[in-house]
């Protein structure tokens, strides 16, 4: 399967999403979340996806550019969703969001993501949601 499939499967949602984890990543992956936050563990990283999926149940993710160079790979993709769901405390709100967010892996010998390294743009999504006021323009 290659990223490709990764993504196919990831946007008909969690179920599928949940499922195909198990082929493309290891059982002791590190997840280094944009916030700071350290995942560690396929079954953590599902609970953590799983309440992506919960917030926002039909987000869809588009690849932008990927480079892979030996056992690394680094990707520019674009998320998009409906707040549906609470998310990380934040009540649905029903908007519509994108997010940018650009990810670097590491993979082991067999190809499983070992460890993976996400940045996205927080104070954009908090201000789409309405959490973080947008400046105003010319102040």
């Amino acid at each position: 399967m290659s990223t490709e499939d990764l993504f196919n499967e990831y946007n008909k949602g969690k179920a599928a999403a949940m499922t195909v984890m198990d082929e493309f990543y290891a059982a002791d992956v590190v997840f280094h979340s944009g916030t700071g936050e350290n995942v560690c563990g396929l079954n953590e990283y599902k609970k953590h996806n799983s309440e992506l999926y919960n917030a926002f149940p039909d987000i869809h993710w588009t690849v932008e550019d990927m480079i892979i160079e030996g056992r690394k790979k680094a990707m520019r993709f674009t998320l998009t969703g409906t707040h549906k769901g609470a998310f990380r405390g934040i009540p649905p709100t029903n908007k519509k969001v994108t997010i940018r967010a650009i990810s670097i892996s590491q993979s082991d010998a067999g190809g499983k993501i070992i460890e993976e390294w996400h940045m996205y743009d927080t104070l954009g999504l908090m201000q789409k949601l309405g959490v973080i006021p947008k400046p105003e323009k010319g102040k």
